[in-house]
């Protein structure tokens, strides 16, 4: 898309880009309405606030076994912006996703997984570095902090259902962080390759085709 065909198709109160993820989100889901969560500090990173994520969408999805389904918005350009048009990823190029199985401790929404979003959102827009499929993120710790679990970690993986979009500012892929355990991350450690990360999605999928974390799993 050329800067006039974006400027005869898209007004200044548009927003392409976010417009492009709710059409993906739609084919999934229809006209399901997700719980959507504004920045968490309450102001964008633009106006001083503290969350690079401009928001985060919950789905409840029936697919596989009931799981919460969380797409964050702001990595990739989702606002009016000529300059943009027609490139070849949008801004960092992905949006985080993030499937988790319902959790004792979360009486609600798992606000959470909203909250490792932005973490790992600081460390892009801070280091300039994007992430990608096949790689390890380790945590540190759990996941969900001060939680009895396994999960100590992630890999990254395109979204089962979601993928690679084309988006009037370039591509988005939909990376979908995918919690593994102590003695997996120990694994891909040992051998720290794409190639054995890879390796583990594709086994984790034999079980989990929709790669959905689970806090409980050893």
């Amino acid at each position: 898309m050329t800067a006039e065909e974006y400027k005869k198709q898209f007004t200044e109160e548009d927003t392409p880009g976010w417009q492009a993820i709710d059409q993906q989100l739609g084919k999934v889901y229809g006209s399901t309405e997700p719980r959507h969560y504004p920045p968490l500090c309450g102001l964008h990173y633009a106006a001083g606030g503290t969350d690079p994520i401009d928001g985060a969408s919950i789905y409840d999805s029936n697919r596989q076994v009931f799981h919460r389904h969380i797409v964050s918005y702001g990595m990739s350009e989702l606002y009016y912006n000529e300059e943009k048009a027609g490139g070849t990823f949008s801004k960092w190029g992905f949006e985080f996703s993030f499937r988790l199985a319902p959790f004792k401790e979360d009486e609600n929404d798992p606000i959470w997984a909203i909250h490792v979003m932005n973490n790992l959102a600081r460390y892009v827009f801070s280091s300039g570095r994007w992430f990608e499929e096949n790689q390890f993120i380790p945590a540190n710790g759990p996941i969900r902090l001060n939680t009895e679990t396994e999960i100590t970690g992630f890999v990254i993986a395109l979204d089962p259902e979601l993928g690679k979009i084309d988006t009037p500012h370039g591509e988005v892929s939909f990376l979908q962080l995918v919690g593994i355990t102590s003695a997996e991350l120990e694994q891909i450690k040992q051998n720290p390759t794409t190639e054995a990360v890879k390796e583990l999605i594709t086994s984790l999928q034999q079980s989990n085709p929709l790669l959905i974390t689970d806090l409980e799993r050893k």
